[in-house]
């Protein structure tokens, strides 16, 4: 019987980090080694950050962009383990660092885990593609719990970078993520990010397409982190033992061979 992939945790306090243990724990292919927190946190099983990274094959993170950039760093200069990121809201300077280490070690980095949000990715490129700009206007619409704190959220604009891609733009030169006052008529191929933040929403997500006369939405509404979870053990069981770069979740499920 192969040995189980020894799985560590970055966060391991926080919501997702609680989620991924559990997941862990129910999945005989993996094991969980160690997981880690801020410097000083306390916590059964608790341990520093080198120590876990020593004992495992794949260092799991959802915490925040500049916990996650360092964290690629620190694997990077150790040469493992590999990564899977589920941090979003990254800026230049964060996404810098983790593309250096992945000239050295396997990262997964993706927006979302959901095998249904990376389905409407997909969904999302081929109607941006059969519905240009002069057919059709994009709004993407998304909502999450009070707690988060990046805006759109990082599917939001894995969803607008689908589009984009579709119709053979770049996202910053089509994007309006927010509209207040006397704005004036809609430009023509801009993409609008629309941002709901309350209760205890896990995850929604839309994509409108809309032109005179009629409307097409594509959807995705999640009910649980467990199908995060379950994503992030995907990516762990296939970023194991690949080759230093920077993969994502079209990697993972095989879309990008297609």
């Amino acid at each position: 019987m192969p040995q189980p992939l020894r799985i560590a945790i970055a966060g391991a306090l926080g919501r997702m980090g609680r989620q991924m243990a559990e997941t862990i724990a129910a999945d005989s292919r993996l094991e969980l080694v160690a997981g880690f927190h801020r410097p000083g946190s306390a916590g059964e099983g608790l341990v520093e950050r080198d120590e876990a990274l020593a004992l495992a094959d794949v260092a799991v993170d959802f915490t925040t962009p500049a916990a996650s950039a360092e964290l690629a760093t620190a694997c990077a200069a150790r040469g493992g383990p590999a990564l899977v990121i589920g941090s979003t809201g990254f800026d230049v300077a964060e996404l810098k660092a983790i593309a250096e280490a992945a000239k050295k070690i396997a990262i997964v980095r993706s927006g979302s885990y959901s095998l249904g949000l990376n389905m409407l990715t997909g969904l999302v490129e081929q109607a941006a593609r059969a519905l240009g700009p002069d057919d059709c206007d994009i709004e993407i619409f998304e909502a999450h719990h009070r707690f988060k704190v990046d805006a759109p959220s990082g599917t939001a604009l894995m969803l607008g970078e689908a589009a984009v891609r579709g119709r053979g733009v770049v996202l910053d030169d089509v994007a309006r993520r927010a509209r207040d006052g006397l704005v004036g008529p809609r430009n023509a191929g801009e993409i609008g990010f629309a941002v709901m933040r309350g209760g205890s929403i896990v995850g929604e997500h839309s994509v409108s397409f809309l032109s005179d006369g009629e409307r097409l939405t594509l959807s995705h509404a999640a009910g649980d982190r467990s199908m995060f979870a379950r994503g992030a053990i995907a990516a762990a069981l296939w970023v194991a033992g690949r080759p230093p770069g920077e993969y994502d979740m079209r990697d993972v499920l095989g879309f990008t061979a297609l």
